[in-house]
């Protein structure tokens, strides 16, 4: 039986806190527990949450249009604690969710704006400039800008990409990420922005990789990557491990959880939240097959004798 006498706007606003708690980075299993018994007073609390769930993956959009969510009526007025809890940290995360949304529920306004964009789980292959093979990855956003002189050029804006140049080719691809960028010709190659870190892979070929007034040369089966504080060490790769992915399979050698946390991030909707923190840096050896993700999970919980709770929205939290 549905209770009349709940305060509907109350129970928009508890949502909302809820959803605020789950963003924060600091959630534990407690909170998960605590959740489900909110959600199990009624259908109303219930529909609460999924609705506060669905705002926030609908957001991105709404964003485009506005700096900040606009109430459609006005609210109640609400307590200063409430204010900062609950609604009103909802407004003052549109800012920085434009750039980085709350647990990557959508993307961001630079990766909308992209020219070619895959979705979680998705992979995709181009032919740009008529003779260079790109591959991209899941969640991987790119811009095509006019070529430049002789260069042609591609932005990987998130993501990663796997360019193939002809044997043949005479124009030089270069491939700005981050603050940095690489330059090829002939080569094949492999980009990963993963916002503060890019990984550059060569595969085969010669490619010069410059930031910040460094520049290195690596060749097949070397990898470097680089970031605010410039160009790191060169070092040697397994080229058939770099490019699993295009396999549709993840490696994982000695690789901390909590890396491997975000690589399952990347191929399965929602988001799984690591909330223990002596897992972290725990490590995976392991090879798994992306169409079946859930497994990896499933292996994890096994593996370490770990715990986890589902919510809405495609939310798991592992602890």
């Amino acid at each position: 039986m549905i209770d009349r006498n709940i305060d509907v706007d109350l129970l928009d606003r508890e949502a909302h806190c809820w959803i605020t708690r789950l963003t924060s980075g600091e959630a534990t299993l407690a909170d998960a527990e605590a959740l489900k018994l909110w959600c199990a007073q009624s259908l109303r609390h219930e529909a609460a949450f999924a609705a506060a769930t669905r705002l926030w993956q609908d957001f991105g959009p709404v964003l485009e249009q506005s700096d900040v969510p606009v109430w459609s009526t006005p609210r109640p007025r609400m307590s200063r604690r409430a204010l900062l809890g609950g609604a009103g940290a909802l407004a003052a995360a549109a800012g920085f969710a434009l750039v980085s949304p709350p647990l990557g529920l959508w993307p961001s306004l630079g990766e909308m704006r992209a020219d070619y964009r895959t979705a979680t789980g998705e992979q995709r292959h181009l032919t740009l400039a008529g003779d260079i093979s790109v591959r991209m990855n899941t969640q991987t956003s790119i811009t095509v800008p006019a070529a430049a002189g002789d260069t042609d050029r591609v932005s990987v804006i998130g993501g990663e990409v796997s360019f193939a140049m002809s044997p043949t080719s005479v124009r030089p691809l270069m491939v700005q990420a981050g603050k940095g960028r690489t330059i090829a010709t002939q080569a094949r190659f492999e980009v990963r922005n993963a916002g503060v870190t890019v990984c550059v892979t060569c595969l085969d070929g010669e490619i010069r990789v410059e930031q910040g007034g460094q520049t290195k040369k690596i060749g097949p089966g070397r990898q470097l990557r680089y970031d605010d504080r410039g160009l790191g060490e060169i070092i040697a790769v397994d080229p058939v491990e770099a490019i699993s992915w295009q396999e549709g399979v993840l490696l994982f050698r000695l690789t901390p959880l909590s890396d491997v946390v975000e690589e399952i991030n990347r191929y399965r909707p929602g988001k799984v939240i690591l909330i223990n923190r002596a897992l972290a840096s725990k490590p995976v050896n392991g090879r798994f097959r992306i169409q079946r993700i859930d497994d990896v999970l499933l292996w994890i919980e096994q593996a370490f004798n770990a715990s986890s709770r589902s919510l809405p929205g495609g939310i798991l939290l592992l602890g």
